[in-house]
C-alpha cells in the first residue's frame, strides 16, 4: 500500500441500537431544543408544513417546554445526572455489547431525537471500519412515527457519506415469542413483589392520531397483537389495551389511558396494574404520565391500589430478546 495512502478500517459489523429520544437536561432551552426537533419531524406531525412550524414557534415551543420541563424533573435520574431512557439504553448497549460484542462486532446506541445522534454514531461506526450497519429501532410496534423516521434519518445520515457502508434494519417484533415472555414475565414478577391482587391489567401504549390509522398505519393492529398474545399465555387476570399521550385536538386511537383508569374505581375496579409494551425503556410517558399522574387520577377516582409495571429495560429477558433479533443478521 502506498505509504501516504490514509489507513482505513474494514471488516467490521456494527449494531446500533435507536432509541425515540431525550432532552440533555431538563433546563427549559434543552428541553426546547429538544421538542423542536421532534415536533418538526413531517413523519411526527402530519399538517402543513408553513402552518405548524407557526404554531410550534410562536405558540408551541414558547409554553410547552415549561410543562414537558417539570414532567422529566419528577424523574430525571439525579444520581447520573440523566433521563431514565438515556440511561436505560446506554445500559443495554453495555450488556448487549457483552454478549454479541468482540474484535469483529462493535455494538452501541444512538436517539432518533437529541444526543447521541444517528448520525454521530454511523459516522464513528464507519470510522472503527464497520462495513456492515445493523440497525434495531426500540419501538416493538411498527408505525410510521416511530421506526419509519428512525429509518429516515439513518437514509439521511448515509446519504451524506462518500463511502456507505451494507445496511440492514430489523423490522418490528411484537409478536415475537422472547418479546411476549419477557412481558409475561414482568407481570409475574410484579405481582410476586405486591401484597394485593389486581383486578386488571391495562396495557398501555403510546398513541397515534386516528388519522394516520386510517391512512394505513398497522401500528394499531400491531398493539392490538401483542396483547392479545400476552392474553393467550396469560389468563389470570384480564388485560385491556389502551393508549396513551395524545397531543393536540384531534382524536387519537381509542380508548384513552387516561380516560379509562378514571372510569375504573366506579366499575369496581379497585386494584390496578399497568404495563407499557410498546417502551423499550422507562421513560417521561411510562414514570411520570402513568405512575405518577395515572396513579393520582386512580386513587382520587377512588381506587385503593396502583402500580406500574417496569418496561423491560435492561433485565436478561430484555438482552436476550435484542441478542436473538440481531443474530440473524450476524
Amino acid at each position: 500500500m502506498d505509504k501516504d495512502h490514509p489507513e482505513v478500517k474494514f471488516g467490521k459489523t456494527g449494531v446500533l441500537i435507536i432509541n425515540l429520544g431525550t432532552p440533555d437536561t431538563t433546563n427549559w432551552w434543552d428541553i426546547r431544543k429538544y421538542l423542536k426537533e421532534f415536533l418538526s419531524d413531517r413523519r411526527v406531525i402530519e399538517v402543513n408544513p408553513i402552518i405548524w412550524q407557526i404554531i410550534l414557534n410562536l405558540f408551541i415551543l414558547t409554553f410547552r417546554p415549561s410543562k414537558t420541563a417539570h414532567a422529566y424533573k419528577k424523574i430525571w435520574r439525579k444520581e447520573t445526572n440523566e433521563s431514565p431512557l438515556l440511561y436505560f439504553t446506554k445500559n443495554q448497549a453495555v450488556k448487549l455489547s457483552k454478549e454479541i460484542g468482540n474484535e469483529k462486532t462493535i455494538v452501541d446506541f444512538a436517539m432518533r431525537y437529541g444526543n447521541p445522534s444517528i448520525k454521530s454514531k454511523l459516522s464513528g461506526l464507519k470510522e472503527k471500519g464497520c462495513e456492515n450497519i445493523i440497525i434495531l429501532p426500540l419501538y416493538p410496534q411498527y408505525a410510521a412515527a416511530t421506526t419509519a423516521t428512525v429509518c429516515d434519518e439513518v437514509y439521511r445520515s448515509l446519504m451524506r457519506m462518500r463511502w456507505q457502508p451494507s445496511l440492514q434494519i430489523i423490522p418490528h417484533y411484537e409478536s415475537e415469542p422472547l418479546y411476549i415472555n419477557a412481558l409475561i414475565n414482568s407481570i409475574k414478577r410484579k405481582i410476586n413483589e405486591i401484597s394485593w391482587k389486581p383486578d386488571l391489567i391495562v396495557s398501555s401504549y403510546h398513541g397515534i392520531p386516528k388519522s394516520y390509522f386510517d391512512k394505513g398505519d398497522p401500528y394499531h393492529c400491531y398493539c392490538q397483537k401483542t396483547t392479545r398474545l400476552m392474553k393467550e399465555k396469560y389468563k389470570e387476570i384480564e388485560i385491556q389495551t389502551t393508549f396513551q399521550s395524545r397531543f393536540g385536538p384531534q382524536e387519537w386511537l381509542t380508548p384513552y389511558t387516561d380516560k379509562t383508569i378514571e372510569t375504573l374505581p366506579a366499575k369496581g375496579i379497585k386494584n390496578l396494574l399497568v404495563i407499557c409494551p410498546g417502551f423499550a425503556s422507562d421513560c417521561v410517558e411510562t414514570l411520570e404520565e402513568i405512575n405518577i399522574q395515572g396513579r393520582e387520577s386512580f386513587i382520587e377516582k377512588g381506587g385503593k391500589n396502583f402500580d406500574l409495571i417496569p418496561c423491560l429495560n435492561d433485565t436478561p429477558d430484555q438482552i436476550e430478546l435484542f441478542k436473538s433479533l440481531i443474530k440473524k443478521y450476524l
